[in-house]
């Protein structure tokens, strides 16, 4: 508490990111990164781009970005937004879109940044429960509401929800904004982004962090109608024109069309799901089925957040969420089969 604080910075209770060791030892499965490197033609584009053009301002509307997102996903350039990041862009998106008389709904458990949005813009929101297989059930979405948002697949649960289920929740609620988040999409689910021209309400939001190995890159966009994208647009250059530095823009343009690459890294790391599934289920793991990069997973013999200790003195780090009703699971990022065999190795070594 400080005197010269801002009565909204009294009131703020901001995200908590997953843990960024400085060790460098460690198996490190709590942040969902990709095990793989980012595209050789992306690591290549940007050392070229690091030149005396350094000292001139970037596109501020990454003109060339957009086209390759475009051109990837068969929409118009004009249908795209670019951000910091996909935070950045979920950040504008709450601002431009979100802040509505009604409630916000999104799932109790789901992406732990949206209700630390609703709380900086003043947005009042509704949790909505999902199953008790942690599932999103569309027929609890035909509530009245001034917005509504979920990632899909879910996080940190990793279930998915098929694409007619959103085109449910989108015929329902045709004069609400729908923001389907996409982090996690490329590892095993159908994008939404082929209903934008179907639906005028609909915003699809995705990340270069995860499938495209890009994280420390801090690139994210947005899909949807030009009316919607119309809105970032005014909100980001009220608050910052040049988002995307000219590094970040040419590294993600060359990941975008490196299409052989992402698809190759992708298939490996859903591989690896797929064994790391089998191999925790034959441990006696509940595996809660999954379509992205991690597996969401509890045992009925073991505390969750002590079998997280007893992995990190084997300094392999997971992630534990003190929440209520997944306080028992454990969230694993998908590694490289040897670090999954090192992982394996370890609970069989703990569970004995």
């Amino acid at each position: 508490m400080n005197r010269f604080w801002s009565s909204v910075v009294h009131t703020l209770t901001p995200y908590v990111p997953g843990e960024q060791p400085k060790q460098t030892d460690l198996i490190k499965l709590n942040t969902n990164e990709n095990p793989y490197p980012p595209s050789p033609r992306a690591l290549q584009a940007m050392v070229a781009e690091a030149a005396d053009t350094l000292r001139l301002y970037p596109d501020p509307n990454a003109e060339r970005l957009k086209q390759a997102i475009a051109d990837f996903y068969r929409v118009m350039p004009a249908q795209v937004f670019v951000g910091n990041g996909s935070d950045e862009v979920l950040a504008h998106t709450f601002m431009a879109l979100l802040k509505h008389e009604r409630p916000l709904l999104f799932p109790d458990i789901s992406y732990s940044f949206y209700p630390v949005y609703c709380g900086l813009y003043g947005i009042d929101f509704t949790r909505v429960p999902l199953t008790d297989q942690f599932e999103i059930d569309p027929a609890d979405y035909r509530i009245a509401n001034g917005g509504i948002i979920f990632p899909n697949p879910n996080a940190p649960t990793g279930r998915l929800l098929p694409l007619a289920a959103v085109r449910a929740i989108l015929d329902a609620n045709p004069d609400s904004v729908v923001v389907v988040d996409e982090a996690y999409v490329d590892f095993g689910g159908e994008s939404a982004i082929g209903l934008v021209n179907d639906y005028p309400n609909l915003l699809v939001i995705q990340t270069l962090s995860k499938s495209r190995s890009l994280a420390g890159l801090r690139v994210g966009f947005a899909v949807g109608d030009t009316s919607l994208i119309e809105a970032l647009e005014r909100v980001k250059n009220s608050f910052n024109s040049y988002p995307l530095d000219r590094i970040a823009q040419c590294g993600a343009v060359a990941a975008i069309e490196d299409k052989a690459y992402f698809e190759r890294t992708c298939q490996q790391v859903m591989d690896t799901r797929g064994r790391l599934t089998e191999r925790l289920t034959e441990l006696g793991f509940q595996v809660l089925p999954s379509a992205a990069n991690f597996l969401f997973v509890s045992h009925p013999a073991w505390d969750a957040e002590k079998l997280a200790a007893r992995l990190r003195e084997r300094s392999i780090i997971v992630r534990h969420f003190r929440q209520p009703r997944i306080v028992q699971f454990l969230r694993i990022s998908i590694g490289t089969d040897g670090e999954m065999d090192a992982l394996c190795q370890a609970l069989l070594e703990i569970l004995a």
